[in-house]
């Protein structure tokens, strides 16, 4: 299967090159599975599972699982002038919080 590069434009042959390179890894792919499927089935003519001989599970290919939310950290402390106002004492301080520090007021006053 003869290509002719020379008669391709710049873009047809960036389009070219990225459809080498998706093929490339694809086939790769089947390689690695392939292979891991032969190793799995001569651990097992031996009676080991393929976890028992490489100490750890075969590691997952694919997409990342987003990240999980954490919950917020409950509030430690409340604004004096406004309840609804919280602030868990981790991160930046609040203007209201920094605001009471300066006049005078103890943190500890500032506890819920």
């Amino acid at each position: 299967m003869a290509v002719d590069l020379k008669g391709m434009t710049p873009k047809q042959l960036q389009k070219l090159a990225e459809d080498v390179a998706k093929e490339i890894a694809k086939r790769a792919s089947k390689q690695r599975d392939a292979a891991m499927k032969a190793a799995s089935k001569a651990a097992k003519e031996h009676g080991f599972d393929l976890t028992e001989l490489l100490g750890e599970a075969p590691k997952k290919r694919g997409r990342k699982k987003a990240a999980t939310k954490k919950a917020p950290l409950p509030a430690k402390y409340k604004n004096p002038k406004d309840a609804s106002q919280t602030w868990s004492g981790r991160g930046r301080q609040p203007e209201w919080y920094k605001a009471a520090i300066a006049s005078g007021k103890s943190a500890k006053s500032l506890e819920i």
